[in-house]
């Protein structure tokens, strides 16, 4: 094995992606699968996981995906994907909270039950899977390997914007401050806990605004780097963390958004 193999290997690795049937998730799973590691995806539709999980077999990675059902929006839910992961495996070494809705409305009709559907599975759920699964994380940890988690923040969680979307971006700052907080509690038990903060990607939760070549254009030509993201950024980041290459890091949240974290269109002495 080469250096830049080992330093970057997942190999054997088992993991773990929620709401991994599309977007981002799914472009997290197929890397961890492609470089080897064994993946486990679950949302809501357990039938699409286990087709996304044969799709993304057949590109012919040295590892391997299984699909099914997994619901973090209820305590009843969570327990029960647990459940679902002990029967795989009694250790874990990779979690990626991917999981997550929004609610897009203007504010002077944003409703009040947008606030706990969006928080309940964005905060809540995440929070109290990450310590369902701490006892197969701390299993599968050690001094020179710590075990992993990734968050899924938004570059809404990082900057003041809405775009109509207000309890999500609030649910994403939240993801992002749990992650500071955890990583910080969880360094001594030999995991790291980061997140990413992502810009504009195709997904299902994106569709509205980039779902066509044309809308995603139209939004890439907002980012200062002149296009939306693509799967090989998830993937590189992902592998990053995941492997030995990041093993130091923990607490960051790591922008994957073109530069529009540092776009702000100030001038103070330039015309």
């Amino acid at each position: 094995m080469s250096y830049l193999d080992e330093l970057f290997s997942v190999a054997g690795k088992k993991a773990l992606v929620t709401g991994a049937a599309t977007g981002i998730g799914r472009m997290a799973a197929t890397a961890l699968a492609r470089a080897g590691a064994d993946v486990m995806i679950a949302s809501r539709k357990g039938a699409d996981c286990e087709r996304v999980a044969g799709e993304i077999n057949s590109l012919g990675g040295a590892g391997k995906t299984e699909g099914f059902a997994g619901d973090v929006s209820s305590e009843a839910g969570i327990a029960a994907l647990v459940d679902e992961v002990g029967k795989r495996t009694d250790r874990l070494h990779i979690l990626i909270n991917n999981a997550g809705v929004t609610w897009g409305e203007p504010l002077e009709t944003f409703p009040y039950h947008a606030w706990a559907k969006v928080l309940n599975v964005n905060v809540t759920g995440l929070f109290h899977l990450t310590r369902e699964l701490l006892p197969m994380l701390g299993k599968a940890a050690s001094d020179t390997d710590p075990a992993r988690i990734i968050n899924l923040g938004s570059v809404m969680g990082t900057q003041p914007l809405a775009d109509d979307a207000y309890s999500y971006t609030a649910s994403k700052a939240a993801v992002h401050h749990l992650t500071r907080t955890l990583a910080s509690e969880f360094a001594q038990r030999r995991i790291t806990v980061n997140a990413f903060a992502p810009g504009p990607f195709q997904s299902r939760m994106t569709a509205f605004a980039t779902g066509t070549e044309e809308k995603a254009k139209h939004v890439g030509d907002h980012v200062p780097i002149g296009r939306i993201g693509a799967p090989d950024d998830i993937a590189g980041a992902t592998l990053y963390l995941c492997s030995r290459a990041g093993s130091y890091v923990t607490g960051a949240i790591i922008p994957i958004d073109g530069g529009q974290s540092v776009q702000h269109g100030m001038t103070l002495f330039k015309d």
